[in-house]
């Protein structure tokens, strides 16, 4: 038995998401199916769309999911169908990192998250006709009416809040609060910068003010993003194109320098400037530099104590992270809806263009009406 949907198909490196009829296997023991309400839009799926990050194509992108599960595997038990799921990041959890709950550093993580399969190496989506579109991106794919999941990646949210607006804390969302709150755990009264404030460095602002920094910078040369930024928490806003020295502005604001720095932008200046702004012991966190990207420091410039760590999903551990996050939301604390710009579906192509533009900070597809 299978499950008919409708997946928008990236064919070709740059192209067009295509709209194509599926066919989804049934759930093995460990899976879930579940019915899409809606999915966001990630800078991942555009780096695979350019090919940055090699994915096989044809696939069926999508990896910040958000829906109702239709039905589980036999052996699945933290879901139920009719329960409310947003959908993570995936993970083999059975290596070294997976046990010891940092599972967003699986060691499988490439096979897992991009490989286009499941980790066996089968592939869940099936065509009448041409060729067959991988799936499993990000253990969802969800780019589609329905995606096929795993229990590990499908995390039970309220089912009182609004899944189009929980499901960007899927990856996005996750990352940028998860930075904060549990990879680099800003404590109370700490001083923090952050380069970039899209819908990442966003989340970390109001991540941020959730902990309880008392000095929060927000680095951005987009002037609305930095209001936007000031009104979820920033103390101080910087734009790198009206100063001359971008370490002395950020200096500026603490003269003994800024014990955390968060740099989402993957722009390489960064990294210069947010060492040189270091407090001693001060500690620098990046979720974006890619390798090749020429993000070279000279060691001797962290001798007073600081330190740079690569950061991905925030380190996060989704059960718990998107669960604090919605009861968050849910108490007005961190309004994930003032970030986000909605599409239908069938116009996909247009919500990248306008999030690819940095006409919108977060886009989101609804497949139904808002539940």
């Amino acid at each position: 038995m299978t499950t008919s949907a409708r997946a928008a198909v990236l064919e070709a490196q740059d192209g067009p998401f295509e709209f194509r009829d599926i066919e989804i296997e049934d759930p093995r023991s460990d899976e879930v199916l579940v019915r899409m309400v809606a999915t966001g839009i990630c800078a991942t799926d555009a780096h695979v769309r350019a090919q940055r990050m090699a994915t096989p194509l044809p696939v069926v992108l999508g990896h910040e999911g958000g829906g109702v599960v239709e039905r589980v595997g036999a052996a699945v038990t933290t879901v139920e169908p009719g329960d409310h799921v947003v959908l993570s990041y995936h993970s083999c959890g059975r290596c070294k990192p997976c046990l010891s709950s940092h599972a967003a550093y699986c060691d499988n993580v490439w096979a897992a998250n991009f490989a286009g399969a499941r980790l066996d190496g089968s592939n869940g989506l099936h065509v009448a006709h041409g060729t067959e579109p991988h799936g499993h991106f990000f253990g969802q794919s969800s780019f589609s009416t329905h995606a096929l999941t795993h229990q590990r990646n499908t995390i039970k949210v309220p089912s009182d809040l609004p899944l189009d607006v929980m499901a960007p804390l899927g990856c996005g969302l996750q990352t940028g609060a998860g930075a904060v709150l549990k990879a680099l755990a800003v404590p109370a009264g700490a001083s923090f910068a952050v380069f970039g404030v899209g819908a990442v460095g966003l989340a970390a602002v109001m991540a941020a003010h959730v902990a309880g920094a008392t000095t929060i910078v927000a680095v951005d040369v987009d002037a609305g993003r930095l209001e936007l930024a000031r009104d979820l928490g920033a103390t101080h806003l910087v734009d790198p194109g009206r100063v001359e020295d971008l370490t002395g502005a950020l200096r500026a604001v603490d003269d003994r320098g800024l014990e955390y720095v968060l740099d989402t932008s993957g722009r390489v200046e960064n990294l210069d400037a947010g060492v040189g702004a270091l407090a001693p012991m001060g500690r620098f966190g990046f979720v974006a530099f890619h390798e090749g990207a020429g993000a070279v420091l000279d060691a001797g410039r962290l001798t007073l104590g600081q330190s740079l760590q690569g950061i991905i999903q925030g380190d996060a551990v989704s059960s718990l992270l998107i669960n604090d996050l919605a009861q968050l939301y849910r108490a007005g604390r961190f309004p994930i809806d003032r970030l986000l710009s909605f599409y239908d579906f069938a116009d996909i192509n247009a919500a990248f263009e306008d999030a690819g533009s940095g006409r919108v900070t977060k886009a989101v597809l609804r497949f139904t009406s808002p539940g």
